[in-house]
């Protein structure tokens, strides 16, 4: 592939829900660009993007894909997401690249929840996006539905310049609005000129009214000539579109098939005509050289910097680190120098990735998108640049995971390995998490949902070869008590030669300290118990309240006091005192009315209004206590709630089936409360099955 420059680039992520058909267009545009000579099928598991063995069992996008088009003199960087809300990461990944997004709306099912979050992402990072409603050739779609539900949703920014011409229940053609005329498809990214049906006259005149009215409030001028009846010509629309989409002030609303490669020409030019190139865009990082703003604004002649992005590693292909050049141009023999690990790399070759498919390129200008094989010490959110200029990037702000689950090594001898290939797939997957629980022996794998977790494990099994068993996690309970005891403990062994004698007097008690395992104190009177020993008895107390005598877990909030006891001269030990103790807190703990504490998370769930019943409800049924509302822009509520860990598992699912998909969740661990009897009960019981 040529070199391009900076203002020969577009940048483009395409948005949407799951299933609306972002990868086949990606397959689409890369057929009519003359990128490929055959299209491949999601379903046959062909396609340039899903590349990846699960994405092709499962027929969805799992990872945000590279495919870069070349289209009348411009280089697009087309980024393909996922659509499902298990794979977020990858979708934020992509978006901190591009420069404008395409919105793929499915003309069958009209807008869907992941159009919402594709627009409020757009909205986040202030990205001037279009619409393209796909499926144009199915008999039960309708492009009128999708723009009314558009425009009632977002308003006059929605202006449609194209209209579908249908006979049949087929596509056979187009309405261009901007130019009032008529085309009718003669081939994959062909057509001819036709008169325009009289079926389409009468939404044409609202649409072109609407694009017209856009139009003429870019300037006071054309304001003037619109209300004097005066025509625009094609070009003066195309420039006043082009700013206006620039601002964010107009969202073309386009169309096609998919499958047919209709209206993908149409789109291609669209995106080289109203998106702007990388170096319309501003970005800026510190220069930590000078400690001043260093304004990159992807300005080829400024000195050499790139943002990473995206990591992929692949067993068969190795590793590779998405970059975005933001400054300067980058060649393939730079050595440059990576601030996050403080080392310098050397590029060896750069290159431009097609789905999988690396192809060298010599040198990429600033605002290109491209990977680098190999590079070492690097990870997603480093940011690269020359040694005598370091520039640091802020990183991209990525979902956190609350979704967890236990995970078990299926095979013994492959805690190593599996271990290296969770490495290896957390360095490509932003939003994975293993995390080893010490406290209840128990290896944690966290993802953005239940979903996201079988893929995982399902993809450990088929890169790496090693199966792990996901299962319900323990809960970190506590132990404490609640009232006092006292207790006489006499440890006496007597084997042949020196025998074994440690005896103490013990008082437990609430120590109302429920962050501190235990508190000592000795007072002993007259060198009952000599004060050599008191280290024994305090190591003995150390070591039982790691294990509770109530269900086994670790005690918290007791004060010990050793007060009297005795000892042997001869026979009295430190291991003789420590296991006397042992057996005082044993018993000393049972008697003094013990109980389970469980953890509490503060949860706060935003979600629209109408769902705020159903969630409340559902939070009741978890043994959740709501605190309150917060209403907050969009039509949203924030519900906070205390909620204990045991009601959190899968609260994910439950979540997004019950709101559709549009509710969000966050927690953090609050503090520990008294576990109602019935559920000390039953972990006392399950407790006790296990042993």
């Amino acid at each position: 592939m040529k070199v391009y420059r900076t203002d020969e680039i577009r940048n483009v992520v395409l948005l949407g829900h799951g299933g609306c058909g972002k990868t086949s267009l990606v397959e689409a545009m890369a057929y009519v660009s003359g990128a490929i000579s055959r299209m491949g099928k999601v379903t046959d598991g062909n396609t340039i993007s899903d590349f990846d063995k699960e994405e092709q069992k499962r027929k969805f996008s799992i990872s945000t894909t590279l495919v870069p088009i070349e289209w009348e003199k411009a280089k697009i960087n087309v980024l393909d997401t996922p659509g499902y809300f298990d794979f977020v990461g990858e979708v934020e990944e992509a978006v901190s690249a591009a420069d404008a997004a395409v919105i793929v709306v499915s003309g069958k099912a009209g807008v869907e929840v992941g159009t919402e979050k594709a627009w409020e992402l757009c909205d986040k990072y202030n990205l001037p996006r279009m619409v393209y409603v796909t499926e144009m050739d199915v008999d039960d779609a309708s492009f009128r539905q999708v723009v009314q539900q558009l425009t009632d949703r977002y308003g006059k920014v929605i202006a449609p310049h194209f209209q579908p011409i249908r006979e049949n229940e087929k596509l056979v053609g187009y309405v261009n609005v901007i130019k009032n005329a008529g085309r009718r498809y003669t081939g994959i990214g062909q057509r001819e000129e036709c008169e325009i049906p009289d079926y389409c006259r009468p939404n044409l005149e609202i649409y072109r009214e609407k694009l017209l009215e856009a139009v003429a409030e870019t300037s006071e001028e054309f304001m003037e000539r619109y209300f004097a009846g005066e025509e625009f010509s094609v070009e003066e629309i195309r420039a006043a579109m082009r700013t206006e989409v620039m601002d964010g002030d107009i969202v073309p609303v386009a169309m096609g098939s998919n499958i047919q490669a209709q209206g993908v020409a149409n789109l291609l030019s669209d995106i080289v005509r109203f998106f702007p190139s990388p170096d319309c865009r501003k970005c800026a990082g510190l220069n930590r050289t000078t400690n001043e703003i260093f304004e990159a604004d992807y300005n080829f002649s400024a000195a050499k910097s790139a943002y990473v992005f995206k990591t992929m590693v692949d067993p068969f292909i190795g590793k590779y680190s998405f970059i975005k050049v933001c400054s300067g141009v980058l060649k393939g023999d730079d050595t440059l120098y990576n601030t996050a690990s403080d080392t310098e790399v050397k590029l060896g070759k750069i290159y431009t990735m097609s789905g999988n498919k690396p192809e060298e390129v010599s040198e990429m200008f600033a605002g290109d998108i491209g990977a680098i094989a190999k590079l070492p010490n690097t990870q997603t959110g480093d940011t690269l640049s020359s040694k005598t200029t370091q520039v640091v990037y802020s990183k991209t702000d990525y979902s956190k995971p609350y979704t967890y689950m236990k995970y078990v090594v299926k095979n013994k001898g492959d805690e190593d390995k599996v271990s290296q290939a969770l490495q290896r797939m957390m360095a490509e997957d932003v939003t994975l998490k293993a995390v080893n629980d010490g406290e209840n022996r128990q290896s944690l794998l966290y993802g953005m949902g239940d979903q996201h977790l079988e893929i995982a494990a399902s993809k450990l099994l088929a890169r790496y070869k090693c199966e792990i068993l996901l299962e319900t996690p323990k809960v970190a309970f506590r132990e404490t008590i609640r009232k006092k005891s006292d207790v006489d403990s006499k440890y006496k062994k007597q084997t042949g030669g020196h025998g074994q004698y440690g005896h103490v007097k013990m008082r437990f008690e609430p120590s109302g300290d429920l962050d501190t395992p235990y508190i000592f104190e000795e007072e002993v009177v007259g060198g009952a118990v000599p004060k050599n020993y008191f280290p024994a008895v305090e190591k003995g107390l150390q070591e039982s309240v790691q294990k509770g005598p109530l269900a086994g877990y670790p005690v918290v909030g007791v004060k010990a006091v050793l007060y009297d006891g005795s000892y042997h001269p001869v026979d009295s030990s430190e291991m003789a005192f420590k296991t006397a103790t042992s057996q005082a807190f044993k018993k000393g703990f049972m008697e003094a009315d013990p109980i389970l504490l469980e953890p509490i998370a503060s949860v706060k769930v935003t979600v629209p209004d109408d769902y705020t019943g159903d969630v409340m409800g559902d939070l009741n049924k978890r043994r959740g206590r709501v605190l309150g509302m917060t209403p907050v822009s969009g039509g949203r509520q924030v519900i906070e709630a205390d909620v204990p860990m045991t009601g959190m598992f899968g609260y994910c699912t439950t979540l997004r089936s019950m709101t559709g998909g549009r509710g969000t969740y966050e927690y953090t661990f609050a503090r520990y409360e008294q576990a109602p009897h019935d559920v000390q009960e039953a972990e006392i019981a399950k407790r006790s099955a296990e042993e």
